[in-house]
This record gives C-alpha cells, structure tokens and sequence, in this order.
C-alpha cells in the first residue's frame, strides 16, 4: 500500500514489479543465502495480494519493515483485524537516524481503521524478534506470553478489540519426536532455508540425527508449536532456540 508520507520519501515499498531488481535488506552481505533469496523473493510476491508490506530503505543497508494482515501471518497467533509485524530491522551505520521511528509510525499510520498492530518479542533482547524497548516508546504493551520466553505485543487502535493471543499449541512449545533434532523453517526468512539445507547435509556428513521441516503453508505455521514458525529447533521433542543456527552450533547441540 503507498504512503504518501514526505517523511518516507527514502523509503521504498516492494511490490511484484519492483521485486525482481531490488535487494531483500536482510540478506545483504550474506554469502549463504543465494536460494533463500529466490526462495523469499517467490514467498513474497506470493504475500503481496494478501495485503503485506515490505518498506525499506532506498539504500544499500538493512533497514526495512514488513507487515501483514494478522489473519494471513504465518504464526500462531489470533488477532483477527489487526496487521502483524514479521519483521522490523535497522542495523549497522543506520542506527540511532530516525529510520526505526520512521518505518513504525509508517506502520502505525497504514494500521488506521484496524484494530491495532502485533509483533513477536521477548523481554529480554533477542535476534530475529522486535525489540520490546523499543515498540513500548510508542505504546505498544504485552497481551500475551508464550514459553520460553516469548512475548506477544499490542498497540490497540480499536480499545474495543479482544487482545491478540497466541494459539494454546504454541504456548508450550514442544513435539512428539524420535530422538534427534527437529528443525523447523519457513521460506519467511531468507536465511532459513539456507541453513536448513546446511543443516541436512550436516546430518548426512557426520551421520547425526536431524530432521529437517519445510513449513510451506500458512496452515502449518499457524500449526507450529513455536510462537516463532520462520525457524525453530528442537531436541529429543524440547524446545532448544528460534535462533539460526550454524552447522558447528548444531553439531555441538546433537552432542550435547
């Protein structure tokens, strides 16, 4: 959708006319993502007629906003009439400009007449998830909270609308597994594919038990057990981390 805003006269939204020529934020500088790129650049275009959002910098840097209704997220979540963050970055050299506030009250000014606007966090500062310092400056409170350390936040444009929750499978998350590492991952993230795919020739390579799971549907990820569906581990059916890990963290894990 197209924000007239002057203020983001530097910001770009992809849409599925630009998609092909502009650069994805997140993967910049990142020699492992060549497929999750493509893979990203397809789930993305695909997201584009459900309403989501990718605002960016028009610059060589990783700083950018995506968005969605809530009733299309790829998460386990119920927040029907209010959009969900996946993602909010500002890294390196943009940091502390007034980028981060900008693409916010971007957001904030697209959410007008819906309920309000979620995002995943923690209450203590993780990778991957917004930054709950952060989002509270401009309103947004927790209404929900998930194990281990998850946190759904809310800003309510609608003071009538029922709080978001998470949906009861994911708040402890957990599987039935066969001994090993359970690795699950959507096409969201760019990286995650990527690693999934280190993670499967990891296994082969040393002959360690890891069971790799595309979530290629939003019914799946709603399904997840996580809050977090874009990537998750698990072992011998625990919970271990939503954080992307590499082949020697994983080989560590499995002999841990």
């Amino acid at each position: 959708m197209a924000n007239p805003d002057l203020s983001l006269m530097n910001f770009i939204d992809l849409n599925s006319d630009n998609l092909p020529t502009e650069h994805i934020c997140c993967s910049i500088s990142d020699t492992k993502t060549g497929s999750g790129i493509s893979i990203k650049k397809k789930w993305l275009k695909d997201r584009f007629r459900e309403g989501l959002v990718f605002r960016k910098l028009d610059a060589r840097g990783k700083v950018f906003i995506e968005y969605l209704p809530a009733e299309k997220a790829w998460a386990p979540i119920e927040a029907p009439g209010f959009l969900y963050i996946n993602c909010l970055w500002v890294s390196g050299s943009f940091k502390d400009k007034g980028n981060g506030a900008a693409l916010i009250k971007s957001c904030i000014k697209d959410a007008a007449g819906t309920a309000g606007i979620v995002a995943l966090s923690s209450a203590k500062k993780k990778p991957f998830l917004s930054d709950e310092t952060f989002l509270k400056k401009y309103g947004f409170v927790k209404c929900d909270e998930a194990e281990p350390y998850f946190e759904l936040l809310v800003l309510k444009l609608n003071p009538e609308a029922p709080d978001p929750y998470f949906l009861p499978h994911a708040k402890k998350p957990e599987i039935n597994s066969e001994p090993g590492i359970d690795l699950y991952y959507t096409a969201q993230c760019p990286f995650a594919p990527d690693y999934a795919l280190i993670a499967a020739k990891l296994a082969e390579e040393k002959s360690i038990v890891i069971r790799t799971h595309h979530l290629d549907t939003q019914a799946k990820a709603r399904a997840h057990p996580s809050a977090w569906s874009t990537y998750s581990v698990f072992k011998n059916g625990k919970f271990i981390t939503h954080e992307i890990q590499t082949a020697a963290k994983l080989e560590a894990l499995a002999k841990g």
